[in-house]
């Protein structure tokens, strides 16, 4: 699961990245509310963790311009301000919890595995037509056959079976296997859809990636 903390804090955005990345999750971390909203609208993230209190932009205006896009990611606001009408106004803005500090760190790792059961995000397996990926072995099974998925290809599988056949574009895939400020091009992408190609193919699946050019990739199940 990718989660994007916005936190203008260094020293506690860092250390929560810490935390989190220990528990299995991917960090990525900003520290204003500009560039939060900028790499929210990418829509490849499972969670945002968003402070309310930041220079520029506030928590409250980048959850209000992250729903404007139609981004229904779940968001979770970390804040020193716990006054009833600071709770509603976080809230009203798109919030679906509002977490006050000082907290447990137990406490803010029960939200968000709540939020993303909610969102139907925490789930063991991602299936489309006779193949199924196991999210916490990496394996590829179609039927008595499998195959192991290396780091990179399963995060591209994973995109793809998410989006089943909706078109996924190289520049979002891009952005979340390689992260947003990567240096990686077009070319790793089709290197790794070829990898995949292969190994589909050699577990006997009916699954294929097809291009639809300039757009992106989808998936298709053969013989329908």
């Amino acid at each position: 699961m990718k989660i994007l903390l916005i936190e203008d804090e260094k020293l506690l955005a860092d250390s929560l990245k810490t935390l989190l990345t220990a528990k299995g999750f991917q960090v990525e971390a900003v520290y204003d509310g500009e560039t939060g909203a900028e790499y929210a609208e990418l829509g490849i993230y499972d969670l945002l963790i968003l402070d309310v209190m930041m220079p520029g932009l506030n928590g409250y205006q980048v959850a209000r311009r992250v729903r404007a896009k139609r981004c229904a990611v779940p968001i979770l606001m970390l804040t020193a301000k716990s006054d009833l009408m600071d709770r509603v106004e976080g809230l009203n803005a798109g919030a679906d919890y509002y977490l006050t500090k000082p907290f447990d760190t137990r406490e803010l790792l029960a939200c968000i595995n709540a939020l993303l059961r909610r969102q139907g995000a925490q789930v063991d397996t991602l299936r489309f037509g006779n193949t199924e990926l196991d999210l916490g072995t990496s394996i590829l099974h179609c039927g008595e056959n499998s195959v192991r998925l290396s780091a990179r290809e399963f995060d591209v599988m994973r995109s793809l079976l998410q989006a089943g056949d909706r078109i996924t574009s190289k520049e979002t895939l891009l952005a979340r296997v390689w992260g947003y400020d990567s240096n990686a091009v077009d070319n790793h992408v089709e290197v790794y859809i070829a990898f995949l190609r292969r190994k589909l193919s050699s577990i006997g699946s009916d699954v294929s990636i097809e291009t639809q050019r300039r757009m992106g990739y989808y998936l298709e199940c053969k013989g329908k």
